[in-house]
């Protein structure tokens, strides 16, 4: 009877054991897949934003009202998908570590090849974080202001214009370099699988 009992318990633990390692699989699964999502829209919105700029660089630091004004309203109607994209790689990448923590009561032993990713991919997400808030609390804004005032068909304000391509190359300048922290990201993202 005991024997019976044994054999039965070992039996419920090897099911617990099955469905917390499922259960720790699956939450893995949604949060490497959400981060991947963010990672490749973390990587394409400058990627795309680039090539948007340089089509308009053809036309020189002159304003050509609605083509500056498709421009502006498609690099400025961006930034909400980019913060989400950004939130969402930050709370992914606390989510997995904290989720293994949840399982098994530590922290994965990670190779130094891993550790090395992890410092650099985390230098890289704080350069973009750091970045796109230059751009979307000091730079977008005066654009937006000093956009609201050109019109259709009218000379624009020769000082106003200056100071509002200017602010497009700098902004650009930031964009390249967002651009590199994004393939930062992904690129050291694949070196966090080595394991101790």
């Amino acid at each position: 009877m005991g024997h019976k009992c044994n054999v039965h318990d070992t039996e419920s633990n090897i099911q617990i054991q099955g469905s917390e390692q499922m259960g720790e699989q699956i939450i893995h699964g949604v949060l490497l897949a959400l981060h991947n999502l963010a990672l490749v829209g973390c990587a394409a919105a400058p990627f795309y934003n680039r090539n948007l700029v340089l089509m308009r660089g053809q036309y020189g630091p002159k304003l050509h009202y609605e083509l500056d004004k498709v421009v502006e309203d498609t690099l400025q109607g961006n930034v909400p998908y980019c913060v989400v994209f950004i939130v969402t790689l930050v709370l992914t990448g606390i989510g997995m570590p904290l989720n293994h923590y949840a399982f098994h009561g530590a922290f994965k032993s990670l190779h130094i090849v891993a550790w090395i990713a992890v410092i650099l991919k985390l230098v890289c997400v704080f350069g973009l974080i750091v970045i796109m808030s230059m751009i979307f609390l000091r730079i977008n804004p005066r654009l937006l202001s000093l956009f609201a005032g050109f019109r259709s068909g009218e000379a624009p304000n020769q000082d106003n214009e200056r100071e509002f391509f200017a602010l497009r190359a700098r902004r650009t300048a930031l964009c390249e370099i967002c651009l590199w922290f994004a393939i930062g990201i992904l690129v050291f993202s694949a070196f966090l699988r080595f394991e101790a």
